[in-house]
Formats: structure tokens, sequence, C-alpha cells
């Protein structure tokens, strides 16, 4: 065996050697089941949906404010996320007793956007409706559905780092994952800096400064209007 073949040998081995360095690692089916419902929730299905929402009001190539309300961002913000909510359900039916603040807020986003209102806007049956004319119930559904959905991320770090830290998981996993959380963190500071958070209402209806959203300030953390 030549000395490459060893070190990389080594390297697996350590890779594969639990956090705490203990030589076996065993875990009962219901853990591990949990924590990979837990990881594709919160760790991929949620976060890319988020980024989706947050940056691809507006697609590349598409002609706005000429071509308004692409739902691209819609559909690839609402699978995502219901899958991940799914996952992390599943996740809590096998572990009772975890990360409950998560859960809240998981199930709390989804009652959220069930009760966000009508739409209404030029593109609808009627003109008035919640969000066309940012009626106080859409304003609170936008405030509470933003920060209270950008404060998982964090959230979810912590707990699954605490959970790996739990489990006494693989090292390749918790370096995986430490990879993919910088990755995806990499990537919003990327698009947030070239202003690709444009507010809603105007990826919809456009920039006209006499539409009744056009006429208060947009919400959310970061949110641009052009």
């Amino acid at each position: 065996m030549t000395g490459l073949e060893i070190a990389q040998g080594s390297v697996v081995q350590w890779l594969a050697t639990p956090l705490s360095g203990a030589a076996h690692h065993a875990l009962k089916p219901w853990v591990y089941w949990h924590a990979r419902s837990m990881v594709l929730g919160w760790s991929v299905l949620l976060p890319l949906g988020m980024l989706i929402a947050r940056f691809f009001k507006i697609i590349p190539g598409q002609d706005w404010p000429r071509v308004l309300d692409c739902k691209f961002w819609w559909r690839t913000h609402v699978w995502p996320q219901s899958f991940g909510v799914g996952a992390m359900t599943l996740g809590l039916a096998l572990a009772f007793v975890a990360g409950w603040t998560l859960v809240a807020i998981g199930v709390l986003q989804v009652l959220g956007a069930l009760l966000r209102g009508s739409k209404g806007g030029p593109t609808e049956e009627t003109l008035r409706g919640d969000h066309y004319d940012m009626t106080p119930r859409r304003v609170v559904f936008e405030a509470v559905h933003k920060h209270l959905g950008w404060a998982a991320p964090p959230i979810a770090v912590g707990a699954t780092g605490l959970g790996l830290a739990i489990v006494d998981a693989p090292r390749w996993m918790a370096l995986t994952l430490a990879c993919w959380w910088i990755l995806l963190g990499g990537v919003f500071v990327r698009l947030q800096s070239s202003g690709r958070c444009l507010d809603t209402y105007q990826a919809i209806w456009g920039p006209d400064p006499a539409l009744p959203g056009n006429r208060r300030k947009p919400i959310g953390c970061g949110v641009v209007r052009r």
C-alpha cells in the first residue's frame, strides 16, 4: 500500500469517526430518521424556498416592469416550504421532544400564509384586495411572516449542531452541513448585495408611485424598490 493510499484511508477513517472520537457509533432507527427529516426540512428545503422567495421575484431575463407578476418565485417557494414542513413534522413524530421552537415557527408560517388575505389588483377579477390595497391584515401578515421566517435559520443551525453533538454524529456529516450553511450564507450575501431583494408589491404590480402599496415603505429588512 502506497503512502497516498494510507493517507487517504486515514482521512476517510477520520471523517467516519464520531465527533467524540469514539470507536463505535450506533443509533436507534428512529433517532437517525428524525435527524434526516429535520436536516432535510430545516437545512435544505426551507432555506432554499426562503432564498427563492427573497431574491427571485423578478427572474433573469424577465422584461420587468413590462412583464409583471411572474409566478416562478411563488411556486418554487410554496413547494419547498410545504415539503420542508412535512419533513419537519415527520421528524417531530419520530422524536417528540426535539426542536419545539422550530416546529412552532414552521406551523405558524403555514397558518399565517392561510390567513394572508385576498390578492386583488389589475390581474384579478376585482381590483380591491388585501395585498393590492395593503390593508392592515396584509401588513401584519408580511411583517410576521418575514421576520419570523428569517429568525428561523439561525435557530435551525444551532439546533442542528446541538443534535449532531447529542447523537455523536460522524465528522463528515458535521463538515458537510457546515459547508452547506456557509454556501447558503455566501449566496444570500451575494444576492442581497446585488439588490435582488425586490419588494413583492413592485414585482407583481410595477413601480407606479400611484399604486396603494408603493405609497408606503416596503416591509422587511433589506427589501428594496426600483
